[in-house]
Formats: structure tokens, C-alpha cells, sequence
């Protein structure tokens, strides 16, 4: 650890050399700029630098490596865990550098590290283009990615990963590297699933789809419909063609206009069907949900970048989330499912979530660090409520729906919908085999663990 008079001074020349802000804990905005969505993080980094280019991240990282600091790398912030802060060490904070560059020609767009769903997704929609994002418009791109990137595109689209085309990195040495299918191809690889460990991505270059039209199907029933429900539903999607997504869930009536004031902080069912096509035809496609009895129909065509922004989280709640692939979805999780339901802590945000795989996702590379790709359905308990004193009860309910689905899990697990559960849950997330190849790069690139708050990865 430097010296006072080291530290002091180091610090005074970061802020005067870096274009961005620089944050310490005496200074006016340091608690703003610590601030992440989960109010069950409370961290007190000791330096947070919001860089605005390449060359900001490049000083930041050599500033806090010359002082045997820790790193911490903040994308959109959105890591359930709270990985975007540390204690007493340094933030890289990305929040600045937001530029999008569609190439609709390429059908390919260029993203800076701290840009967020929003800012891809509203820089495509004009050119009728899209890729495969997160399911809340302030996820941040450059994590989700990285993480592997599942959302409501996946199945027409693939896999975030499966398009992207390259990286632009800052490593732990503070060196900018380039990696592509022929630019350290190896380090590329590492980069579809394995997360922030290998530097901090400063620009991703994502290929891009055409997506003229898109329409949503959002029902409620009553929660005691649910297995009838959830069956039809899975009748539906594995019927369907890729470009029907979606999920299925248990949620709080949410104080909206289209809900029923009746079902407002009630135990509710959820079914959504994303469909990358129009309106029409979506309805046909969710025919047999809309004959159920049902509370509310919402069947419409939207932008895609609108209906990003319609399942945001609230910031300031406190978050905790887990997940679990599944085999398939036979009747008798459907029941087991449901009945978890009912244990699930009300009023809160809380969701009891199904997601649906296959199509682009089941096709897609099978040389990826991804090791999740054959699962047909995702559960994600999705803990999110307001008050502390709910806390033991809100975790151990995300807790209960994970243990119940054990006798149909596949083992694997997708990392970006976790916090921290060890180091057998990451290499659940990247497969054992992918774990040892990617241990291997961690010690080429970052033989040190300087990048550590992520979903780490120990050089080997």
C-alpha cells in the first residue's frame, strides 16, 4: 500500500491529467457517483474515476496498479452483486462513454463501454435494426455481453455473445488490445461468457438484424389458473417459430392503469409473448392463451425500443436474484413451480420467472465458454422489495424456488442473472471444461487478479 504523501499526490495528478471527474470520498457528488440500482449495496470506493475515453480508462487503470489498488470496473451498474463498487479501491466508471455507431450497411454497430440497452436500442430502431439485448433498457451493454446476453431476441437473434464481432480492451497492465475472430483470437473467445476478467472493455462492435416489426402479447389471469397457464404456454413456444420469445411468471398486481385495482398488490399470473414480427400474426400465434380466462389482455405492436423500456427496474429497491436451467418443463415442475408461488413475499416486485430457450440460442457456436445452450427453460427468482426489514424472507424465498427446481436442473447457470454464489456456481456458468482454458488466459492477460469484482476467474 503507497504512502499518504504518494497517494495524495498520485491523486492530484489523476485529476489533472484525466478529462473526466474524479471522485473521493470527501468530495461533493462522491455519494451520487457510488450510487448503484440495489440499495443493498453500500460501498465506499476510495477513488471513482468516470473516464470519458480510452485513454482516461488507460490512466485510471495505471493509477490505481501504481498504488496497489483494487479495480472495479462500472458498465450500466446493473450487477445484482454490486461488482461495479468496492471498498477503499478505485471505480472505473464507464458512464461517460455512451457513443453508439450503427453501420446499417454492415448491419453492425459499434458501443462504447458505458453505454446502456437504452442507447443501443434507440440508436438502431430508426434503421430497422436490432440485436439480441437485456430485458431492462438500463442494463449496461458491455457486461451483459460479456456475461453471455440473454434476452427477449435470443431465440430469432442468438445469443448477445453470438454476435459479437469484436472488443476493444484495456488491460490490467494498461494496455489497449484489440480482439476479433483474427485479432487474439484466443482472448476472444474468453470474451463470449467470461465476463470482465480479462480487462475492461472500452467498444463493442455487435452485428446487427433486421427487425421491421415487433409486437407484444401480455396477459393476467388469476393466480389459481397458473398450471393450466403455464402448460398452454409451453404448447405454444415449442410449437413456435424463433421469432416468438418471451416468459411466464408470477408476480405482485402492479399499480398500473391496465391492471384491475382488484389485482393491485395481489398475487397475480404473467404470460408475455415478444414477437419479432407484427401484430397479426402474433395473435394467431397466442390464440389458445387468449381463450383462457383472463383479467388482462394487452395484444399490440410496438417499437422494439419502446417495449425495452417497459420492464425497467425501479432503482433504489433492494435487489437479489438467482437462476437455474432446466431440462424441459414437464408437468410435474409446472406444479411444484406454481405452488412456490404462493409462498412468494407480497406487496414487493418480487417475480417468479419461466424463460423459454431453443431456436438461435440451441443453434449457435457450440465453441463458446456457454455451456447453457441445450436447456429448453430458465427459472429466475427475481427477489426486488423495499424494506430491510424484508430482507431474510425475500432471499430465502429466491432461495426456495432454486432448491425445488434441483431435480430438473441441468447444472448450468446463467451468470449475469446471479449475484455471488461461489466459485462452483462460475464454473457452472462457463462449464468446467471452459473454466480451465479460461483460467489459462486469466494468467496471460491478468496474472495478478486485478480484475476481480465480476464473476472471477483465478489465473492459473
Amino acid at each position: 500500500m503507497a504512502s499518504p504523501s504518494k497517494a495524495g499526490a498520485a491523486l492530484s495528478a489523476l485529476r489533472e491529467d484525466l478529462v473526466g471527474d474524479v471522485f473521493a470520498p470527501d468530495d461533493p457528488g462522491y455519494d451520487e457517483a457510488r450510487t448503484v440500482f440495489n440499495a443493498m449495496i453500500d460501498r465506499r470506493p476510495a477513488v471513482i474515476a468516470q473516464c470519458v475515453d480510452e485513454d482516461d480508462v488507460v490512466r485510471t487503470v495505471r493509477f490505481a496498479r501504481d498504488l496497489d489498488l483494487s479495480i472495479a470496473v462500472r458498465g450500466g451498474g446493473h450487477s445484482v452483486a454490486g461488482m461495479a463498487l468496492n471498498d477503499g479501491g478505485v471505480v472505473v466508471d464507464l458512464r461517460h462513454m455512451r457513443a453508439v455507431a450503427v453501420d446499417p450497411a454492415a448491419e453492425a454497430v459499434r458501443v462504447a463501454g458505458g453505454a446502456t440497452m437504452s442507447d443501443l436500442d434507440r440508436a438502431c430502431q430508426p434503421h430497422g435494426l436490432a440485436t439480441t439485448g437485456g430485458r431492462a433498457s438500463t442494463t449496461g451493454v458491455g457486461g451483459f455481453v460479456l456475461g453471455g446476453g440473454s434476452g427477449w431476441l435470443e431465440r430469432s437473434c442468438g445469443l448477445a455473445v453470438d454476435n459479437l464481432l469484436g472488443a476493444e480492451l484495456v488491460t490490467a497492465d494498461g494496455t489497449k488490445v484489440h480482439a476479433s475472430a483474427d485479432d487474439n483470437p484466443e482472448l476472444f473467445w474468453g470474451l463470449h461468457g467470461g465476463g470482465g476478467n480479462f480487462g475492461i472493455a472500452t467498444a463493442l462492435t455487435l452485428k446487427l438484424h433486421e427487425l421491421p416489426a415487433f409486437s407484444i402479447a401480455l396477459l393476467m389471469f388469476l393466480p389459481e389458473h397458473g398450471q393450466e397457464v403455464i402448460r398452454t404456454y409451453r404448447e405454444i413456444i415449442g410449437a413456435a417459430p424463433v421469432e416468438a420469445g418471451g416468459g411466464i411468471l408470477f408476480l405482485c398486481g402492479p399499480p398500473q392503469p391496465f391492471v384491475p385495482p382488484n389485482l393491485v398488490g395481489k398475487l397475480v399470473c404473467g404470460a408475455l409473448l415478444a414477437y419479432a414480427g407484427p401484430e397479426e400474426d402474433l395473435r394467431k400465434l397466442a390464440e389458445p392463451l387468449l381463450a383462457l380466462p383472463h383479467e388482462v389482455e394487452i395484444v399490440n405492436g410496438l417499437p422494439y425500443a419502446d417495449f425495452q423500456c417497459m420492464l425497467d427496474d425501479p432503482p433504489g429497491m433492494r435487489n437479489y436474484w438467482s437462476a437455474e436451467y432446466l431440462t424441459g418443463l414437464p408437468d410435474d415442475l409446472v406444479d411444484v413451480f406454481c405452488a412456490r408461488a404462493d409462498s412468494m413475499p407480497l406487496p414487493s416486485g418480487n417475480q417468479q420467472i419461466l424463460l423459454p430457450q431453443g431456436g438461435a440460442v440451441a443453434d449457435g457456436p457450440a465453441e463458446w465458454p456457454v455451456p447453457y445452450r441445450d436447456a429448453l427453460w430458465l427459472v429466475h427468482p427475481f427477489g426486488i422489495w423495499e424494506s430491510p426489514a424484508d430482507d431474510e424472507r425475500c432471499v430465502q424465498w429466491v432461495r426456495d424456488v432454486r432448491t425445488d427446481v434441483q431435480p430438473w436442473s441441468t447444472g448450468a447457470v446463467y451468470l449475469n442473472f446471479i449475484g455471488d454464489e461461489g466459485a462452483d456456481r462460475v464454473v457452472a456458468g462457463v462449464g468446467t471444461e471452459n473454466a480451465h482454458r479460461l483460467a489459462a488466459l486469466k494468467r496471460r492477460y491478468d496474472p495478478d487478479n486485478v480484475f476481480r469484482f465480476n464473476h472471477n476467474i483465478r489465473p492459473a
